[in-house]
């Protein structure tokens, strides 16, 4: 008798962590200029929005790459793949200690996110092989919290590591860049004996709960794109066209909002450890609202309310925040606006996985999160720009609470535009309670 609480209970304490502590360290590295820009902008004599530019080409590297490395993913497994990236993404991070320039400075970027590509959707992809449809949700949750961890503790690494400068002759933001490549390199190569590609692999599991597994995701998955040749359909899915134009302006406005925070911060006049400490906060509320959000959404009927209304939540602090003159208030509100624009994304990435399987899904997820990324470029050569042009830190937060509040209304209409047959929740999408025993 298998128990498929206690099923997906092993299987939860086996991957998650795991895949979180990746996650961790590649949003520590991805965000690390945030901080690094502190001094790195008079150290290189750039511009706000030349280093804005700069900083945005990772998104551009990843945009361009992210589909090919998820089907490559499809073919050499998550083991191999997850390694190469981990290894590549940290030798660069590292490299970036050692910029001379502007130009090396946006080669370095856009290789950066060349080398990360696909990581993101290759683990949402891992979790379709893994997961019934109905823990999804949770699992994404899970999943993402440990960015909203990466921001909680790489803003006082960040600001630690600036007060580094001078030592062993590194300036401080050249250290931000070493300790945050290292540990990437290390944990590819611990990647490649940890991690088991797909459940048939998995030595932790009984050949019985492979047999169960198996059958339950082959009842969920029938009918849906499973072929090899299925992955470049997934990229002109009408639904994967549709929901990939309504996910930009989440990573617009989460891009944008952590990567100004730290500036916005400096403003209130404090040190640079003082300015990380700080930083915790908003991302103490994120990590609640990504595990709050999430669970209660996998148990309702409808997931849209769960995904918009966190996000018209985000954009009325963004605007507030703009508004009040009073820093505490300020900084109040920009920790709620980062639960909102990060809590509904989980619900968000259980959708597509009710349409996509196999190589269709590897493709289609890859697509999804390569198009709405640009919303990270667009926001970091965007934010500085206003506040270039306006001279105000906060100023910014306008834009962003306007592409969010976009971002809600057209989840509302892709909801509406999806057949229900291919919703997430009801009975269709969930085939069995978690607590129920099955032979």
């Amino acid at each position: 008798m298998i128990v498929e609480k206690d099923l997906i209970s092993k299987i939860t304490w086996r991957l998650m962590p795991f895949l979180g502590l990746l996650y961790l360290i590649s949003y520590i590295d991805r965000q690390n200029v945030s901080f690094a820009k502190l001094e790195m902008v008079d150290a290189l004599g750039m511009s706000e929005y030349a280093y804005g530019l700069g900083a945005s080409l990772f998104f551009i590297g990843y945009f361009i790459f992210e589909v090919p490395s998820n089907l490559l993913l499809d073919r050499f497994g998550a083991s191999k793949w997850f390694a190469r990236i981990l290894v590549s993404w940290g030798l660069v991070t590292v490299a970036l200690a050692y910029t001379q320039n502007p130009t090396m400075f946006y080669i370095l970027r856009f290789l950066l996110g060349a080398c990360e590509a696909g990581f993101f959707p290759g683990v949402l992809y891992l979790l379709t092989l893994w997961f019934p449809a109905s823990y999804r949700g949770r699992m994404v949750g899970l999943f993402m919290i440990f960015s909203a961890v990466a921001n909680a503790v790489g803003a006082p690494l960040g600001g630690v590591l600036l007060d580094l400068d001078g030592i062993y002759g590194y300036a401080g933001w050249q250290w931000v860049f070493l300790a945050t490549g290292i540990p990437a390199v290390l944990a590819g190569f611990v990647t490649l004996f940890y991690l088991s590609d797909r459940p048939e692999h998995a030595k932790f599991l009984s050949l019985e709960e492979k047999d169960w597994l198996k059958r339950r995701l082959a009842s969920e998955n029938s009918g849906m794109e499973a072929n090899a040749g299925d992955g470049l359909k997934a990229l002109i899915n009408p639904r994967v066209l549709l929901m990939s134009a309504c996910y930009v302006g989440f990573p617009l406005a989460a891009y944008g909002l952590s990567y100004w925070l730290p500036t916005i911060v400096k403003g209130f006049g404090v040190s640079n450890t003082v300015n990380g400490f700080l930083n915790i906060l908003p991302w103490v509320l994120v990590a609640i609202a990504l595990y709050v959000v999430p669970t209660r959404a996998d148990k309702a009927p409808a997931k849209t309310p769960y995904i918009v209304f966190p996000a018209v939540v985000g954009a009325i602090c963004l605007v507030l925040s703009a508004i009040v003159p009073n820093h505490v208030l300020q900084f109040v509100f920009l920790s709620i606006a980062a639960a909102g624009i990060f809590a509904g994304q989980p619900v968000f990435w259980s959708l597509p996985s009710h349409f996509l399987r196999g190589a269709g899904a590897a493709a289609g997820l890859a697509a999804i999160n390569s198009v709405g990324n640009l919303g990270g470029f667009v926001a970091q050569n965007v934010v500085p720009w206003i506040k270039d042009t306006t001279g105000s830190t906060i100023a910014p937060m306008f834009f962003l609470a306007a592409c969010l509040a976009i971002a809600a209304v057209l989840v509302l209409v892709v909801g509406r535009m999806i057949p229900r047959g291919d919703r997430v929740g009801g009975t269709d999408g969930t085939v069995a309670s978690a607590k129920q025993t099955l032979g």
